[in-house]
């Protein structure tokens, strides 16, 4: 089975633009939560959000291309540029002849996780469309909002040749499309993968949505900082969060062959759903813990392997417990002595995007020798009762480390991130 590398990452995200911003913020802990600025939230419960900040498209996308992409085309471009420069893949010559790249672009393919799509696009669309009538919706409404048009830019702006497709998975699509990618590779369908995922929901819609039926944290318009607190007895519901996360993953044969930088080695992935409800986990953890399983079985390690997990980690009243049982269930004894933490109390939840986004603060954290912190976490709540690092991360080797995602629809997903060992 071919052993499958990371050799680049990218991201645009609530604290950063850029791998080394984003990893500073997770490890000093600063929130990237604050008071929604997008539209007028007077009459929304939830007046907070954790959205990207300074953003400016040009400065990696044509402004032309650009001008035809929705918010989270234009993050999934970004990150990949990103990606693809720390990866050494990046030939700026001419982007136009594929003759003179670093890489053959038959062999090189793009699966994006993305929950929703052109969010803003939909939006604007439709209200056109009540305004004016059907004659005036904007022409590039539907190229826009499409899930499947982020990996389709990627694909046209890096020359992607080889399989280019959404993973659609709630809060799971982009884990699930890591995992697609790695295996991908593993069955020598291509030498290169471009994967993670993105989202922008931060929206008049996106917000409504999520507060009606009572998912979001609304309690905190005070110190929106304070708002993203997972496992901690005063949370309230999720933060909304947007961005993207892009890894270039690729075969150890071909990154050695072409002197690739190795930063870390994705190893294993499950995948399992609930067949349960159709926004609650499973009550046990079940699907969850079985998805934990496979990926470990993937990997060829055992429980005691893990040196640190990135929990799902949501802040909802429902999950966090629901998610220490199935690691419990998963882990058995060694559950007491892994660390666990949540990213999420910096980022928010970034939807579609937050498994890449999670996946690459994994990768960081077994590349800096640091364990993130779950910040705002005062007083556990009831049935969370694992170590989860509250307020201040730790330094310490790690070796293996699973990161997890749970969606609605039931849909667990998990992988597994070790060191490069030659």
């Amino acid at each position: 089975m071919k052993r499958v590398v990371i050799t680049g990452m990218g991201t645009v995200s609530p604290i950063g633009n850029n791998i080394q911003d984003f990893w500073n913020a997770i490890k000093t802990g600063t929130s990237g939560v604050g008071p929604i600025t997008r539209f007028d939230t007077t009459d929304f419960v939830t007046k907070y959000a954790a959205e990207v900040k300074d953003f400016d498209p040009k400065e990696r996308i044509d402004r032309r291309d650009a001008r035809k992409m929705d918010k989270f085309a234009q993050y999934s471009v970004y990150a990949a540029r990103e990606a693809f420069e720390q990866a050494g893949l990046l030939d700026t010559a001419d982007p136009t002849d594929v003759s003179n790249l670093a890489y053959d672009p038959e062999r090189l393919g793009v699966v994006l996780g993305v929950g929703i799509g052109g969010f803003e696009t939909i939006e604007e669309g439709i209200g056109i469309l009540n305004a004016k009538g059907p004659d005036r919706v904007p022409p590039m409404t539907i190229p826009k909002m499409i899930a499947n048009i982020g990996p389709a830019h990627i694909a046209i702006n890096l020359h992607a040749f080889g399989p280019v497709y959404t993973v659609t998975t709630a809060c799971a699509s982009a884990t699930d499309a890591i995992g697609n990618a790695m295996r991908h590779i593993r069955e020598g369908l291509a030498d290169i993968m471009i994967a993670g995922g993105a989202e922008a929901p931060i929206t008049p819609l996106g917000i409504s949505g999520f507060n009606v039926i009572q998912a979001l944290s609304s309690r905190y318009t005070d110190d929106p900082t304070k708002s993203s607190r997972p496992f901690d007895k005063d949370r309230d519901g999720f933060v909304m969060g947007e961005g993207a996360g892009i890894l270039v993953l690729e075969s150890l044969e071909h990154a050695l062959a072409r002197g690739a930088t190795i930063i870390a080695e994705v190893a294993g992935n499950g995948f399992t759903n609930d067949a349960n409800h159709l926004t609650a986990p499973h009550p046990e953890g079940v699907g969850a813990a079985r998805a934990m399983t496979l990926a470990l079985k993937d990997a060829q390690l055992q429980p005691t392997d893990i040196d640190y997990i990135n929990a799902h980690g949501t802040s909802t009243p429902v999950n966090d417990p629901t998610e220490t049982k199935a690691i419990r269930l998963a882990f058995g004894a060694a559950a007491d002595t892994i660390p666990v933490s949540s990213t999420k109390s910096v980022t928010g939840h970034c939807l579609g995007a937050a498994g890449a986004i999670e996946a690459i603060a994994s990768v960081m954290a077994i590349q800096d020798s640091f364990i993130p912190p779950t910040i705002n976490l005062d007083e556990p709540g009831e049935g969370c009762d694992l170590d989860y690092v509250p307020n201040t991360g730790r330094t310490a080797t790690l070796n293996a480390v699973m990161s997890n995602s749970l969606g609605f629809g039931g849909h667990n997903g998990v992988l597994v991130l070790k060191r490069y060992i030659p």
